[in-house]
């Protein structure tokens, strides 16, 4: 059975304190969880279901409507590229068959050492700074195929020592 460490707990109840009710609670709480386990699954589900006092199909509705929720692990670095209009029009596509080839994986798939998975998205928020990526926490604007290279690169070597 999955449950929180003892930091995480600490974190959901301050969580609690925010919230008139435990269902406002939900999307900070399924971040959490995804922070705590790495991806949201089924048990993971049913957890946050019964901290909330929630039905179980409540938060699996909402856990798998969002596509912020990984519903399956993911690598240590998990590339989000984005594919909306503005990146499309400035090379998205060739980005993403780049970090493919380069890393030898389709988007929807993960390494076989689980280090990189590649996914694309519709739309990050930085239509400005076009084309972009999202990896982990960090966003990666004004991409280049020479930029990606540098940045795959420098955490292929984090990872590695």
């Amino acid at each position: 059975m999955v449950t929180f460490s003892e930091k995480a707990k600490a974190e959901f109840e301050e969580v609690l304190k925010r919230y008139p009710d435990k269902q406002a609670a939900l999307l900070p709480a399924l971040h959490l969880a995804q922070r705590e386990f790495g991806y949201i699954s089924r048990e993971v589900m049913d957890y946050v279901a019964s901290l909330l006092k929630l039905p179980p199909s409540e938060v699996y509705g909402v856990a798998t409507f969002y596509t912020m929720y990984n519903k399956k692990p993911v690598g240590k670095y998990f590339i989000q590229v984005c594919k909306n209009i503005s990146c499309s029009m400035l090379g998205a596509e060739d980005i993403v068959k780049h970090i493919e080839e380069k890393l030898n994986i389709k988007a929807g798939e993960t390494t076989m050492d689980n280090i990189f998975t590649l996914t694309t998205v519709e739309c990050l928020g930085s239509c400005g700074t076009a084309p972009m990526m999202q990896i982990n926490d960090d966003y990666y604007e004004g991409l280049s195929i020479e930029r990606v290279d540098e940045i795959l690169e420098r955490l292929s070597k984090a990872s590695s020592g």
